[in-house]
């Protein structure tokens, strides 16, 4: 687990250094939540995740997230095992990243509470696949942090995700999933 930690925090300084503009705004958290849902008639698999880092460049409004695959957690015990070494194959394929930009981050003035309808658009890299995306969600100010909300649903085959036959029945082929970010000024 220590190599996990100081491999994830390699990579969050790393995504830290991908930002250009020295005068800009960061803004970042470690402790984001993510959330996933595979429902079926068969059963209901969920994992929750506290341990997400995102930046975010309020100059330019682009955003990195990055999940550790690993550091989900389950409500159905048996489902960590076969979530880390049949589906997602994480010693593999350790984390999930998002890039892009949330273009409304630009125009907020970050000084005053409110919520706003925001978008963002990029790449979603998992199990070592990416694919573009565009995903709606709110962005809110409060007391100087951004909160961020978004919603969204993930095809495991498009990010060839491979589901044993024998219990395919049980694995949606479209996971919900959910994402809170509040990050603060660096």
């Amino acid at each position: 687990m220590k190599y996990l930690t100081i491999k994830f925090f390699c990579i969050l300084s790393l995504s830290l250094l991908a930002f250009n503009s020295a005068n800009a705004q960061k803004y970042m958290t470690k402790t984001g939540h993510a959330y996933f849902m595979s429902h079926t008639d068969a059963i209901d698999i969920d994992g929750n995740n506290y341990q997400v880092a995102a930046i975010a460049d309020t100059e330019t409004g682009e955003l990195v997230v990055i999940v550790l695959i690993k550091a989900f957690e389950f409500t159905l015990a048996t489902a960590d095992k076969h979530f880390n070494e049949t589906y997602m194959e994480s010693d593999e394929f350790p984390k999930a990243i998002f890039k892009g930009s949330v273009p409304e981050l630009k125009a907020i003035d970050l000084s005053k509470n409110g919520t706003y309808d925001a978008s963002a658009k990029g790449n979603l890299t998992i199990h070592g696949e990416s694919n573009p995306v565009e995903k709606t969600g709110t962005l809110e100010i409060k007391d100087g942090n951004i909160l961020i909300n978004c919603d969204f649903n993930v095809l495991i085959d498009d990010y060839k995700i491979k589901v044993p036959k024998s219990v395919e029945d049980r694995v949606a082929k479209e996971v919900d999933v959910k994402i809170d970010l509040s990050l603060s000024p660096r």
